[in-house]
């Protein structure tokens, strides 16, 4: 109960600075509002583990099942997602009763099963953890996406230093290649697709020591990237052309100079700092420019197994932070997703899980790309190696970056 509890109160303190206007608001399709994503959490508990586990449990509302049921449609009709921004009712207010409603019945559930129920309830109670982390990560994607419409550029967070100055040399951390495995070992919880572990072929390649960075994304900018469609996919520079982009999401020019919106508000752009909200198309064509490509998720994978250094817990800020001056693998985890070569896929020999739980990840497997690591707005423990997380290759407000890699 101590886990629920710390999960369950970290998203509560997530969501505190927000006031009842901030959290209806829903400024693209992609966006959930805040309220939106509080309710949720406490449907999925009660859908899966109070509702049929919990003798003689009765739903908060019968309304919220529609409301607030995400994908699932084993569980039944759903509000539209692109609409979800229209519910100004329930308030903001009932939303946290309910979730308090929740909370109380999922401490009777825990304290009352037996050890037979408890082998049932604690897989599933151990995804719901994870789920609400994930929803965690969104809320801060998400209203930092609301806060950039806004005129003011209110900031989420308190306005901090952050250190200027050049990024340090670009270096490589080779591989030989051969056959190598991938995929989660066994030991703590995973997510369904990250598994079957099983072996890969792959050649000899390099990665980058580090992320790229602002100053070297600004020279891409600045060399026409944007203007010159024998850098990109054909779909991207459709997406290109049809939204517009000639920077990534959250540049803005400020008195003839660089700057960029984040959750602390708006400032200089810092060339050090690890570009940030790129598309997959924005990252791909960033390096075929650079001359180099992106690793595939195994070479990711790979690396990132024999260099447990390279891992790091999120700073805390809620922004990718420079590269330090070393030149070993870092900034793996808790800077920025890393955009991989990989289409999003079912490894060999998965199977998704029977009943509604199965279409929590298996469903979505087409027409993504899949991103490695962890940014510095993930919950620390989503950021192991074997973690795949995906998105549309046109996304842009995930905590996305870039990572080069090339042929040995």
């Amino acid at each position: 109960m101590r886990r629920y509890d710390a999960v369950r109160g970290q998203t509560l303190a997530l969501t505190a600075g927000l006031s009842a206007e901030d959290q209806q608001i829903q400024s693209m399709p992609d966006v959930s509002p805040t309220k939106w994503h509080l309710a949720h959490m406490a449907w999925f508990f009660e859908t899966f583990l109070l509702a049929p586990r919990l003798p003689s449990y009765e739903v908060f509302d019968p309304q919220f099942g529609f409301l607030f049921n995400s994908y699932y449609e084993a569980v039944g009709e759903r509000w539209p997602r692109p609409e979800r921004g229209l519910l100004s009712r329930p308030s903001a207010d009932r939303i946290l009763a309910y979730r308090r409603y929740v909370d109380a019945h999922m401490s009777a559930l825990i304290a009352g099963a037996s050890d037979e129920e408890w082998s049932e309830i604690e897989p599933v109670l151990e995804l719901g953890l994870h789920h609400e982390q994930q929803h965690q990560e969104l809320i801060l994607m998400d209203i930092k996406h609301v806060f950039s419409l806004n005129p003011l550029a209110p900031a989420y967070a308190p306005a901090r230093a952050w250190p200027a100055g050049e990024a340090h040399p670009l270096s490589w951390v080779a591989h030989p290649g051969g056959l190598v495995e991938i995929g989660h070992d066994g030991s703590g919880f995973a997510f369904d697709n990250e598994g079957p572990r099983h072996k890969v072929w792959l050649e000899p390649f390099v990665l980058a020591n580090r992320l790229s960075t602002c100053g070297e994304y600004l020279a891409f900018v600045q060399d026409g990237g944007y203007a010159r469609p024998g850098l990109w996919l054909s779909d991207g520079w459709a997406a290109v052309q049809r939204e517009g982009w000639s920077a990534p999401l959250y540049w803005r020019d400020e008195d003839s100079q660089p700057h960029i919106f984040t959750l602390s508000g708006l400032r200089r752009l810092n060339p050090a700092e690890p570009v940030s909200h790129l598309s997959f198309y924005e990252a791909e064509a960033f390096a075929r420019w650079s001359g180099k490509r992106l690793p595939t998720e195994a070479e990711w994978e790979t690396l990132a197994q024999h260099h447990p250094m390279a891992a790091s817990e999120p700073s805390g800020l809620f922004h990718p932070q420079a590269a330090a001056p070393i030149s070993g693998l870092q900034q793996m985890t808790g800077e920025l997703w890393q955009w991989t070569a990989s289409p999003y896929g079912p490894y060999p020999r998965y199977r998704p899980p029977e009943g509604p739980i199965g279409e929590y990840n298996g469903k979505f497997m087409s027409s993504q790309m899949v991103l490695r690591g962890g940014a510095a707005v993930t919950p620390a423990e989503h950021t192991r190696m074997s973690y795949r997380n995906f998105f549309p290759p046109h996304a842009r407000w995930a905590f996305s970056g870039v990572r080069l890699a090339d042929d040995a």
